[in-house]
């Protein structure tokens, strides 16, 4: 078989398995490195995944409202008349102006995903003597459930909304002693009074939001907030989710509503986000340079322990490009087959640590993300690794006279 396959191979399989035990060290440090690249990338993007499923899945991507009413100077004839303070106005609740014309602008765009129209309001949940002031939420659900996934959060009843029907908090159905079946009496500040029946108890892992929330159907809405045809809001989802906030921007240029992204109403959570992203980037950075420096050290203590042996394969007419390429097979193939068993390494401890890590209610700490691409790349970047750290020995391999190689 090694007459089928060039000189620079043999001898470079040749050097590695007279070194055995060098050859065994170094490939076992780059399947440490390469394995702790493979678990960290494949677990954070796992914890990413979650973090982007939770906080997207509860609430739109973009959400278009009425721009701040502000306070103008009073007119006198021709004449402004200023007051020496100028107090900001009280925001009344009002509806988005030709909204079904803007929400076919936004189904028009080729960035958008699905859209919504809103209406929202505080109005009074009254059930025997208890009460609370809770959000009422009034909604399409025919198109608000594909922006905020309310039948995923459902823990009791089942997500439907008619002109009768309520949807609400656990944490809001504890405080008023409800249950699915049961009748809630909301009323609103304008007098307006509706009878429901509770048809689903949803969670959305925050107490304080599951405390507040009441989903009603949108014509029900209008109705209790006094604004029939009106929408508060229209929320939309978008194809690139991190393009959010520049396509905010956009339509609040173009329009005349005010446009929030998920990134800017959560800028801590995007921050962490980020942080978490360079994080893995800085790691796999470091383990990468100290695969390296592993390879190259190894790679270096070889050329000086076979320096004569070099020395008379360049005196029986072997080329320095020749010698060149022996090394960099050499680091090439140490890359290559540390990547294999560190990717399998990586793997592993991914799997085990996904079944062992566990949330506070059981549930999985992250979802088990193991991506072809990621091995594929993996194994590509230590094969790369290996050639690049393998070319200093290599060239001073290469540049070694054979007369004085020989000597010693």
């Amino acid at each position: 078989m090694n007459r089928w396959l060039p000189f620079e191979w043999i001898a470079a399989v040749r050097f590695l398995r007279e070194g055995r035990l060098q050859t065994i060290f170094i490939i076992g440090g780059i399947s440490i490195g390469v394995g702790v690249i493979v678990f960290m990338s494949a677990m954070l993007a796992g914890l990413e995944a979650n973090f982007i499923k939770r906080v997207l899945t509860s609430q739109p991507q973009i959400q278009l409202l009425t721009r701040d009413q502000i306070a103008r100077p009073l007119r006198n004839g021709a004449h402004e008349v200023e007051d020496a303070v100028v107090q900001r106005p009280s925001q009344r609740v009002i509806s988005i102006d030709q909204w079904p014309k803007i929400r076919s602008q936004m189904l028009a765009m080729s960035e958008v995903t699905a859209v919504s129209p809103t209406i929202a309001g505080s109005v009074l949940a009254v059930r025997g003597d208890a009460s609370r002031a809770v959000t009422l939420t009034g909604i399409e659900p025919d198109s608000y459930f594909n922006i905020v996934r309310v039948p995923d959060y459902i823990t009791v009843g089942e997500a439907r909304l008619t002109s009768e029907d309520i949807i609400i908090g656990i944490e809001l159905a504890k405080n008023l002693g409800a249950t699915v079946g049961d009748k809630l009496n909301l009323q609103a500040a304008g007098g307006a009074n509706r009878v429901l029946t509770i048809t689903g108890l949803v969670d959305f892992g925050n107490k304080g939001v599951n405390q507040r929330t009441t989903f009603v159907a949108l014509r029900t809405g209008q109705s209790l907030l006094g604004m029939i045809g009106g929408v508060t809001t229209i929320d939309m989802t978008i194809k690139d989710i991190y393009a959010a906030e520049d396509i905010a921007q956009q339509i609040q240029a173009a329009t005349e509503v005010e446009a929030d992204s998920w990134i800017a109403t959560n800028a801590q959570f995007f921050t962490a986000v980020q942080a978490q992203a360079y994080t893995n980037t800085l790691i796999r950075l470091f383990v990468g340079l100290s695969v390296a420096f592993g390879i190259a050290a190894v790679l270096i203590v070889s050329v000086i322990q076979r320096s004569k042996e070099i020395g008379i394969l360049r005196a029986m007419g072997t080329s320095r490009g020749q010698i060149l390429r022996v090394f960099l097979v050499q680091g090439g193939v140490l890359g290559f087959v540390g990547s294999l068993f560190g990717a399998a390494l990586g793997a592993f401890a991914l799997v085990y640590w996904h079944a062992v890590a566990r949330q506070a209610d059981g549930t999985e700490l992250f979802p088990l993300i193991l991506e072809r691409s990621l091995f594929v790349y993996t194994a590509l970047l230590a094969t790369i690794t290996g050639l690049l750290a393998a070319m200093a020995p290599a060239v001073r391999a290469a540049k070694l006279d054979p007369v004085v190689a020989i000597r010693g």
